[in-house]
């Protein structure tokens, strides 16, 4: 069997454990066995087959690997659920005030208090959702 198919049953064997196991070390070894095999199809010689082999596998992984965790470190948090209305804009439906008072959230109707007590909003007006407390949006 030719050279180049044994680097592409190595590319395929390093890429078994890429799969079980996520770590993306594999992979980039797995893409240097391919290059590898690629040497060898063009006519390289052992050595140069293992040289380019650790080459490209050295450079990805010294290349990639701080991208990738720089990528992990700086994604950004995604919220769900009542933490993502916090901040939203909302439209009153009913007189809000510090008692109680309906807005349109999201496409839902919510209960809702004012923040600051003394304050009021009137049918038609936008308010900002400042958090949720149970069931009822507190807002401003």
């Amino acid at each position: 069997m030719d050279a180049w198919v044994w680097w592409l049953v190595a590319a395929a064997a390093l890429g078994i454990p890429l799969v079980l196991t996520a770590m993306p070390e594999f992979g980039m070894l797995a893409v240097g066995a391919v290059a590898g095999a690629v040497t060898a199809g063009l006519g390289g010689g052992p050595v140069a087959q293992v040289v380019v082999f650790a080459i490209v596998s050295t450079a990805l992984i010294l290349v990639v690997r701080p991208v990738a965790r720089r990528m992990r470190a700086e994604r950004p948090e995604l919220t769900s659920g009542v933490e993502a209305l916090k901040g939203r804009q909302a439209l009153v439906l009913e007189k809000v005030d510090g008692h109680g008072g309906r807005i349109k959230l999201a496409g839902e109707v919510w209960s809702a208090r004012s923040l600051d007590a003394d304050e009021s909003y009137e049918a038609g007006s936008q308010v900002d959702v400042v958090e949720i407390d149970g069931a009822t949006a507190v807002v401003m």
